[in-house]
């Protein structure tokens, strides 16, 4: 199997779509016999970081870094202009342009993404399905099945919407430290209950929920880790003392010690990731946390729930809720086993979402999409046109009042928290 991976934006960067792509990508290589990394690349010595991430000769796209439109545009150009892209089984991207170009010029084409792009910019609806009902089309790698619902209103056949949850590199986490001796070197009073929240502080997260929960735990310690400077939330947190900014961490050893640290590991409550901004489906922290072995509270969310079970591997509070937050946090701080036996669930449940478990799952798929004949998949059960107005009309008038290309996605209200309405904390017992 010859594999030839496009990604659009330069390497390396801090973003999660360039962490899931090269993750996979590199832990795919093993099962290839060639591959080759098509990306832009501002010199030399980024060519070198991109082959030093992905373990794979790096092709350097002919495209200039700014406007980013025009980059993905030249970047497919490009590519099939490459004497590899013509020896290739297949182009792997997260790029629509660049799966769209690579079809039109007779390449086969795997598509791994994880924005529900059909209900975030509908008016691209008819052209996806055409896309992706093509025969040479393999796979579109969904990693939530709340996105792969999304394409399945389009009529796109089951056999190309395959999902694979993203994952984690255990040995990040290698020689982890007992939370006491970690606080220790933070400098923090090892028996202060210390509640940890990783990724980008900004307003599209619901830390605002995690502010107020702290206003009402003096006794907790907050740390928020992944602060770029004096943004919304950081102006909250300012005058409440149990509350720490603290600065984006760019290496996996200076993150490990804020991990380490946690009593829990905080994924924010909130439908406002997913229903308001669309930006995050299934967060790429969660794999982490749950390989880090601290017990975890997340909000009771569709995406959330397709990984963390309430109860079982995670606590799950209702959404947007402060009130449900603090009695989440105290229940999984009080000194009961529900804290020791969440977090050992959630453990061994991470063993099966490493990167090198995805990469295997895919490459199965791949090879045997490549081992039989073209899946012809006629576009069936086309949604209506007036469907495609109404949606696109949403859209138009969400450009023009929010100044925002991506319409958030719908999301089904009596979907959202199953049981949670009035739900009690799980016993320690339970």
């Amino acid at each position: 199997m010859k594999i030839l991976f496009a990604f659009e934006n330069p390497l390396p960067n801090a973003e999660a779509d360039a962490e899931v792509f090269t993750a996979t990508a590199r832990h795919l290589v093993p099962f290839a016999s060639h591959a080759w990394l098509h990306v832009p690349a501002s010199d030399t010595a980024h060519g070198e970081l991109a082959a030093a991430l992905t373990g794979m000769p790096v092709l350097r796209a002919h495209a200039p870094l700014r406007p980013a439109a025009l980059r993905h545009l030249a970047c497919s150009a490009s590519l099939v202009s490459r004497r590899e892209f013509r020896q290739a089984d297949l182009v792997y991207t997260r790029n629509l342009w660049i799966a769209r170009v690579a079809l039109s010029a007779g390449q086969r084409v795997a598509f791994d993404h994880y924005r529900p792009w059909p209900d975030q910019i509908p008016p691209l609806r008819p052209w996806i399905r055409t896309m992706m009902c093509n025969p040479r089309f393999l796979a579109h790698i969904t990693h939530s099945e709340y996105t792969r619902t999304r394409y399945l209103e389009l009529g796109i056949s089951t056999d190309k919407l395959i999902c694979v949850h993203n994952g984690f590199d255990p040995r990040r986490l290698e020689g982890m430290l007992a939370p006491a001796e970690a606080k220790r070197h933070l400098g923090i009073d090892p028996a202060r209950k210390t509640i940890v929240y990783t990724g980008r502080i900004n307003h599209k997260k619901g830390l605002e929920l995690a502010v107020e929960a702290a206003k009402r735990l003096p006794d907790h310690l907050f740390l928020l880790v992944g602060s770029y400077g004096n943004g919304p939330i950081e102006a909250l947190a300012r005058d409440v003392p149990n509350v720490r900014a603290i600065p984006w961490q760019h290496s996996p050893e200076a993150l490990r010690q804020y991990l380490d640290a946690a009593d829990v590991l905080l994924i924010p409550p909130s439908m406002k990731p997913l229903a308001e901004f669309g930006s995050t489906v299934i967060p790429l922290k969660l794999y982490l946390y749950m390989g880090a072995g601290r017990p975890i509270l997340g909000g009771d969310t569709p995406d959330v729930r397709e990984i963390l079970e309430d109860g079982r591997n995670a606590l799950l509070c209702r959404p947007d809720n402060v009130e449900a937050l603090v009695h989440g946090i105290a229940a999984l701080t009080d000194g009961s086993p529900l804290a020791q036996r969440l977090a050992a669930r959630s453990l061994a449940d991470s063993r099966a979402f490493t990167w090198s478990a995805r990469a295997a799952r895919i490459a199965s798929i791949l090879e045997a999409r490549l081992g039989s004949a073209p899946i012809a998949s006629p576009a069936r059960n086309r949604e209506p046109f007036g469907t495609w107005v109404e949606q696109s009309r949403r859209w138009v008038i969400h450009l023009i009042r929010n100044r925002s290309w991506l319409l958030p996605p719908r999301v089904d209200a009596a979907a959202l928290t199953p049981a949670a309405a009035g739900r009690q904390p799980p016993s320690a017992s339970g």
